[in-house]
């Protein structure tokens, strides 16, 4: 099997080690050369934590049309705000029908993944999932190494056709298959995204704090106060209506953090607090961030787009995306999946037909 890991931030160093490690013919690729440089030389990947040594990597490339080749599965662990140009110049490049796993997707991130690579290649058919959220609880500790925190189990996996959900897990590398579960459909993922939840509210709420030279301060312990937990409790409320309306119920976050994490709490802050992994987890160091960057345009603008077309008060999550937008002075709906297109072309009810009939019958 050769497998190709698009991506060498944080996730997909950790992947890319993970997967080279249990021995596996492994492609890391990323878009700057810059980056990369000293992979490229030293094609090795430090590692610590869950997994821990000097572990050799096949093949380090900034040339996309390198990486794809006869590749057997693509992993895209970059930011969900690149997938549309990935989309475009993997279908310009690819060689043979793959697998290709968003690693996650956020909010419909395979939905538009597909609709692009189909507008430049529809004469190689590929199969896009989309993974709730990233396998790995990790940070990048220099341009060739990554400390792996934690591997998540349970994590949800779909694509357009749920009864296709076993066998995409089937065809993922061994060493990765124990800890996805095959999502009841495309909603748990793209809807399940829980990252806009945790991410957008509480760095916006510690701007001040973020931006200060002198502090340091650890992101969930110190950042997500008991004021800032409820009310990001209410932007998740209005996550799972969406969800509920599209005939799906999905976790709360709490419910998540619960499941993924094996903590308990009364509520939300609580769970947070009862979680040990993110003990060392520092915040941000700037507000040009991916928890901004990536989870406003990717995750809380096309929720609000599907909430507002189902007619539901979207209250909190608008104020996030306008004090986002605001803050960054970037028009982040104007930027983000916003599916305006999509809508056009009766998207919504097609939608309901995905996630109520597990099916995926249309033409993009």
């Amino acid at each position: 099997m050769k497998i190709t890991v698009l991506g060498a931030g944080n996730s997909g160093l950790a992947m890319a080690a993970h997967l080279s490690n249990a021995g596996y013919d492994v492609t890391l690729w990323n878009r700057s050369k810059a980056t990369i440089e000293k992979l490229l030389a030293t094609r090795t990947i430090v590692c610590s934590g869950m997994i821990e040594g000097y572990i050799r990597i096949p093949f380090v490339t900034n040339n996309i049309g390198e990486a794809l080749i006869d590749a057997d599965v693509i992993l895209i662990t970059t930011p969900a705000s690149a997938h549309r140009e990935l989309a475009e110049k993997i279908a310009k490049n690819i060689n043979k029908e793959a697998l290709i796993v968003l690693n996650p997707g956020r909010t419909f991130g395979a939905l538009e993944f597909q609709e692009v690579y189909q507008t430049y290649n529809p004469y190689i058919p590929i199969t896009v999932a989309e993974t709730q959220t990233n396998l790995y609880t990790c940070r990048k500790t220099g341009e060739d190494s990554v400390e792996i925190i934690n591997i998540k189990s349970g994590v949800l996996i779909s694509t357009f056709d749920a009864n296709e959900n076993d066998d995409i897990i089937r065809r993922l590398p061994q060493c990765l298959q124990q800890y996805f579960t095959p999502a009841e459909s495309m909603i748990e993922t793209s809807l399940g995204n829980v990252g806009m939840i945790l991410h957008c509210a509480p760095l916006l709420l510690n701007t001040g704090w973020t931006e200060s030279i002198d502090t340091v301060y650890k992101y969930y312990y110190e950042g997500i106060t008991p004021t800032v937990a409820r009310f990001i409790e209410k932007v998740d409320k209005e996550r799972v209506m969406v969800a509920r309306h599209l005939g799906m119920e999905v976790e709360t976050t709490q419910e998540w953090l619960e499941r993924t994490y094996l903590v308990t709490g009364r509520n939300l802050y609580e769970a947070i607090q009862n979680n040990h992994y993110y003990t060392t987890i520092d915040a941000p160091v700037s507000m040009r961030h991916r928890y901004i960057f990536e989870d406003v345009p990717c995750g809380l603008v096309p929720l609000e787009a599907v909430g507002q077309k189902l007619g539901l008060p979207m209250t909190n999550t608008k104020l996030v995306i306008d004090l986002a937008s605001s803050l960054m002075e970037v028009d982040f709906r104007r930027t983000g999946r916003n599916l305006n297109e999509f809508f056009i072309n009766g998207g919504l009810e097609r939608l309901k037909v995905i996630f109520t009939r597990r099916e995926f019958s249309w033409v993009l």
